[in-house]
């Protein structure tokens, strides 16, 4: 053959093995998107493997293990990374079910699995995008929600726009929602409160279905009450709006799957309590000191729904119950009436508490002290006027709602304590009287001496209560005041009726609270030497414009102090706020009445949509409470402010100024009112170190999984990368 002739069987040659190469990278890479590279390194406490879908390795996906093996119900949650794979680290000896879930997938089919296996699993690409939001967090729908617009405001009331007089703007209407009444005591958005459940019965018209739905079980009397507050017609026509076009198909953005941080993250949890009862709060360790109590026993707080605290060892895995009792027997339940038959417990009144226990803490030694109701509102005669005890001498009370009590873990002994002023949340200050500060005193903070009550038993002189006092005159000291309905005087003080609803004490020794409402504000209270004589308080309202409107945040929930003294506050608004008071130009005298410190804040808009049609800043977000992790119990860093996150389900950590979110994929619901951060091994790294929660919601019925859900406690722990062990 001529040397031109072979050219044309060269070139096939050439174009053969050309494609054949190209077809073989092909292969090689497809084969390495479907199989994994090499099996997760576990350990015999350890469940690995590697999550595929149809296109390959499906990175930032939830993998959950579920087990009934153990004493109570247990689970664990982690993350996979860039390439899939999970590690589900130091489970307790048992049976599991495991299964991936996560935005854009329904969930996969449940294996059976052991600690010390390398398990695959398979994800489900969702056949719908409706399929594919159901997993979505709540307040991704909860921002489908068409507020009214505020051309609408002030409101004009039942024979006008439905919209109640006393609500001025819009942001106050949201505040009443979003902070004031509904999303104070539950989620909205879950799929319990996006849609109607058949036993509720049939109805002409969703208006209908709202009205008859916010009569329901013992709570509904006061959501009926709050409808009217708000405005019955334009609440119950929005709210009927928002389900039809949810049951029409409308459905949300799609949210991020979790990404650098986030998938570090991984979650245990246990149930405890029972199905009827709700949680508040969870108490691990001493807020001062997060060693204490290393590894030890949790106590949560049953808030209306029963008499007891609801213990965990999450060593064991055990649960069980410390009984508490009233002081007086006359004692009555606020847990309310069953209004109308409920869509899930029918007529039957599932709360009963008289103590309405609603926070609970540590002390240094390990006893845990509560706000709880002892007795009816009446209070003795030493609270009252004509007393010589030295506070009431300054100011006399005659009710009180809530007290106090402790329960001593090595006694076994639960102590009721019978104070002046009524109590809400409660936090230890840093002195040497381990003095327990409370909020909820309404016109006045009360505190209690916990070193001498614990020395002599005397309940009487071991506490105190001050009105709250703003330095009018500036002259330093705390002086003759006018009253809050009086005139100004620039030469007194002034006394204001704003009461704390959050209560923490600072390591300067000041004691920082939220005040409620719109605007909402911060107060400091600078005790001084004898608090009841000496207390003087400063008074900052979140910055409004000059038509009564929020410059951006509004309405506080939940707050918390950091080491250096600034202030972080949840907001109505979606915002967690920073107030620090040393950036202030004025902050006592004629001129401090509350916007004088606008330079003071700084806001941070959480991470959620912002309702449809609404173009003001914030999101569909509202966190109940913010609590700042002084001590870096989380692994985030020291004095890092997290919030609980109640429509994002799961925590918000501000971490250099961006998001960190802990987002709880099972069950659906997660909705916390606190958290605590405790340290049981300084020197194990992410192991000895996590964040703890528990469901708080009163409908722990509205959760995935429906009646009979009982509430859970969490711990969050952030590792150093997806498979760490």
């Amino acid at each position: 053959m001529k040397k031109n002739e072979s050219l044309p069987f060269v070139r096939k040659a050439k174009s053969f093995l050309y494609h054949a190469w190209y077809l073989l990278i092909a292969f090689v890479v497809i084969a390495m998107y479907k199989t994994p590279t090499k099996e997760v390194n576990i350990g015999n406490n350890d469940i690995g493997g590697t999550v595929t879908g149809p296109n390959g390795p499906e990175a930032g996906v939830w993998v959950i293990a579920e087990t009934y093996d153990l004493p109570t119900r247990f689970a664990k949650i982690v993350v996979t990374n860039e390439s899939g794979q999970y590690l589900l680290p130091e489970l307790p000896t048992a049976n599991y079910k495991i299964w991936v879930r996560g935005y854009g997938l329904v969930d996969s089919e449940k294996k059976d699995a052991k600690p010390g296996s390398n398990v695959d699993l398979t994800a489900v690409i969702a056949p719908s995008e409706k399929e594919a939001a159901q997993y979505y967090p709540a307040g991704y729908w909860f921002s489908l929600l068409n507020v009214p617009d505020k051309s609408k405001f002030p409101g004009t009331g039942p024979n006008g726009n439905g919209i109640s007089p006393n609500i001025k703007v819009q942001a106050d209407f949201l505040r009443s929602i979003k902070s004031g009444t509904c999303l104070a005591c539950h989620q909205l958005g879950s799929k319990g409160t996006r849609e109607f459940q058949p036993s509720l019965g049939k109805f002409a018209s969703s208006v209908m279905a709202w009205e008859r739905r916010l009569q329901s079980g013992q709570a509904g009397g006061q959501m009926v009450g709050s409808m009217v507050t708000i405005g019955r017609e334009q609440l119950l026509k929005m709210f009927a709006d928002w389900t039809d076009r949810i049951a029409q198909g409308e459905v949300p953005s799609k949210p991020k799957r979790p990404e650098g941080v986030e998938r570090n993250v991984v979650i245990s949890q246990w149930d405890w309590a029972d199905p009827k009862a709700y949680l508040h709060d969870v108490v691990s360790t001493d807020r001062r000191n997060p060693t204490t109590n290393a590894n030890g026993l949790l106590y949560g707080a049953t808030e209306l729904s029963t008499d007891y605290l609801p213990v965990l060892d999450p060593m064991a895995n055990k649960i069980s119950q410390v009984p508490l009792s009233v002081l007086d027997p006359n004692t009555q339940s606020a847990s309310g009436v069953v209004v109308q038959r409920s869509p899930y417990w029918g007529d039957t009144a599932i709360w009963n508490s008289k103590t309405n226990v609603h926070n609970p803490m540590f002390d240094k030694e390990g006893r845990v002290w509560i706000t709880a109701t002892v007795r009816p509102s009446d209070n003795p005669d030493f609270c009252k006027e004509g007393s010589d005890h030295p506070s009431a001498k300054v100011f006399p009370v005659d009710k009180s709602y809530r007290q106090l009590g402790v329960y001593d873990p090595k006694s076994g002994k639960y102590t009721p304590i019978n104070t002046c002023f009524s109590t809400h949340h409660l936090m230890f200050a840093e002195d040497g009287n381990n003095t327990l500060w409370t909020s909820g005193g309404g016109q006045v903070i009360g505190w209690f001496n916990t070193k001498k009550y614990l020395e002599t038993g005397d309940e009487k002189a071991a506490q105190g209560w001050t009105p709250i006092i703003l330095d009018f005159n500036g002259n330093g000291k705390r002086d003759v005041y006018t009253e809050p309905d009086a005139p100004n005087d620039p030469k007194k003080d002034k006394r204001i009726a704003k009461g704390l609803y959050a209560c923490s004490p600072a390591p300067d020794g000041s004691v920082w609270g939220s005040s409620l409402g719109y605007p909402g504000a911060l107060i400091r209270l600078n005790p001084g030497s004898n608090p009841a004589e000496t207390a003087l308080a400063e008074y900052f309202e979140l910055p409004l414009n000059e038509k009564g409107e929020p410059i951006e945040g509004f309405s506080p929930r939940g707050m918390d102090v950091d080491r250096n003294g600034v202030a972080w506050v949840a907001l109505a608004s979606g915002h967690l706020a920073s107030f620090d008071c040393r950036k202030c130009k004025v902050r006592n005298g004629p001129t401090a009445t509350g916007q004088h410190c606008p330079e003071g804040w700084t806001f941070y808009t959480e991470p959620l949509p912002q309702f449809k049609g609404l173009n003001i800043p914030g999101s569909a977000e509202s966190s109940y409470y913010t609590w700042v992790d002084q001590f870096n119990t989380s692994g985030l860093g020291e004095n890092t402010p997290i919030n609980t996150g109640n429509e994002s389900e799961g925590l918000l950590a501000l971490k250099d100024g961006k998001w960190v979110v802990l987002r709880v994929p099972y069950p659906l619901g997660f909705y916390t009112k606190w958290m605590d951060g405790r340290i049981d091994d300084p020197n194990a790294g992410w192991k000895g170190r996590g964040l703890w929660a528990t469901i708080s919601t009163r409908a722990p019925f509205h959760m995935e999984g429906g009646k009979g859900t009982p509430s859970k406690v969490f711990k969050f722990q952030i590792r150093p990368d997806p498979l760490a062990r």
